[in-house]
């Protein structure tokens, strides 16, 4: 099976975050960048895919996925505090696959654990995270997955270790 992941700058984060290391990076900026995303990898990756999202945007994201889209978790157990009295600590997935697990095996839609510190790259994902997303997809060794936004390299480090279930 052929699937697709997907972890582009957040919307309005493209140019604030990710300027200095790409100069298309204020692409992501606009809204219409990321529901033509959410259109291709659908069109492109039927089998599944994965989509990395702040929560507060999964209202015009969701809009464009297909009905079977489903949405996850990454509770985050160590977080940046904020001045605000809501502590936002979690980051969405939106996902897909067409492969049946077997009854046997569980996957969570959500998955609790720290965030990355010291990566190189803003927003890079811990190797747990990148398990996760294997195995919300039922990746098997023999598919492939096409990752559309490498940054640090952490899905295929996490491929090249083997595939262990979260």
């Amino acid at each position: 099976m052929r699937f697709a992941y997907a972890d582009p700058p957040y919307f309005g984060q493209g140019k604030k975050r990710y300027g200095e290391h790409h100069p298309d990076a204020s692409v992501w900026d606009s809204q219409e960048s990321h529901t033509d995303l959410l259109k291709r990898i659908t069109a492109e990756f039927p089998d599944g895919w994965v989509y990395a999202t702040n929560p507060a945007h999964l209202v015009w994201q969701l809009a464009v996925c297909p009905e079977d889209a489903r949405v996850g978790a990454w509770c985050k157990t160590w977080h940046q505090i904020r001045p605000t009295t809501t502590q936002f600590a979690w980051e969405a997935v939106i996902w897909r696959t067409t492969k049946k697990l077997p009854k046997r095996t569980m996957v969570r839609d959500w998955i609790t654990g720290p965030a990355t510190r010291g990566k190189g790259l803003c927003g890079a994902k811990p190797d747990y995270y990148n398990r996760w997303v294997l195995d919300l997809l039922g990746y098997e060794d023999g598919d492939e997955i096409v990752d559309l936004f490498p940054g640090t390299g952490g899905l295929s480090v996490v491929l090249a270790q083997g595939r262990l279930l979260t």
